[in-house]
């Protein structure tokens, strides 16, 4: 049995040059891929569609290193739908710094409640109610519904996406995701789709570690923009402050973040306007 990841992506090669790379040979090297070097995660220990949801959301853009201890404290601060769901937004904004991207814990929050007051603590096992719930989009819902509830529907993120260009469009640029979602559902595996999305992102991570850019040649790819200096930096600082102080004037952010007045006034106009801020009186903003 080879431990050497680089050695299979090598028979992979091999198959997609010799253009034997049919349906059944790829899902079959896929599940092969996957018994000798499947990563291990503690979301992946659960059934739990709770536990799953919250993994999911802290993974949207977040790498799984850093998303590991965070994933395991906040499971211990909130460990249920009705602890998330009761819990002060100061309290689960404090919870979620270090993971950025702020809005995904408010909508997280507002998730919990809405499986707490809608369903009665239990989230359904049906991807539309799923997809209904705050910050949960199509993959985010397909996820929790295979991994939770072993629904198979075809589903794609960075990993998912690098390994379908690699195997099936090895010399094409502007592959769009409605081309790689035909052959998503055509090798699906729908009788076990939680460990057969496991072992494509694996796969899907490892050939990014070995070649760089494949998902450059998709039509969807898009450079991330810098975040120092970038409006998005000045939110974060703007909801972190707000999470460990309190409520504060602008004047007060402003001279204790340290950023330029337009700036600051730029990233609390957005904050109202999504309702991830508030300004309860006396020109204090505060969380929700």
């Amino acid at each position: 049995m080879s431990l050497d990841p680089s050695k299979d992506i090598l028979r992979l090669d091999k198959l997609i040059s010799s253009s034997r790379l049919s349906p059944r040979a790829f899902r079959a090297f896929v599940r092969s891929f996957y018994r000798r070097h499947g990563r291990s995660f503690p979301w992946r220990d659960t059934r739990d569609p709770y536990r799953i949801l919250v993994s999911e959301i802290m993974l949207q853009q977040t790498q799984t290193d850093r998303v590991k201890p965070k994933y395991r404290a906040f499971m211990r601060e909130f460990p249920t739908w009705r602890a998330l769901a009761s819990a002060s937004t100061q309290d689960v904004m404090r919870a979620w710094q270090g993971l950025g991207y702020y809005r995904r814990a408010f909508n997280l929050h507002r998730a919990a409640q809405s499986v707490q007051n809608d369903h009665g603590g239990k989230l359904p096992a049906d991807v539309e109610v799923i997809r209904g719930l705050p910050g949960v989009g199509a993959y985010t819902a397909g996820a929790v519904a295979a991994f939770a509830f072993g629904i198979a529907s075809p589903i794609i993120e960075t990993n998912i996406r690098s390994v379908y260009l690699y195997a099936f469009f090895p010399r094409r640029r502007r592959v769009s995701d409605s081309e790689l979602m035909q052959l998503i559902e055509q090798t699906l595996d729908r009788a076990s789709p939680r460990e057969w999305y496991y072992a494509l992102m694996d796969l899907g991570s490892e050939l990014k570690k070995q070649h760089r850019g494949i998902n450059a040649r998709s039509k969807h790819h898009t450079k991330q923009s810098s975040y120092e200096g970038s409006n998005r930096q000045a939110r974060a600082a703007i909801l972190r402050a707000l999470a460990h102080r309190g409520p504060l004037t602008e004047l007060s952010l402003r001279r204790e973040l340290g950023m330029e007045p337009q700036r600051i006034a730029r990233a609390i106009s957005g904050l109202l306007d999504e309702g991830l801020v508030r300004q309860p009186g006396r020109g204090r903003l505060s969380l929700p």
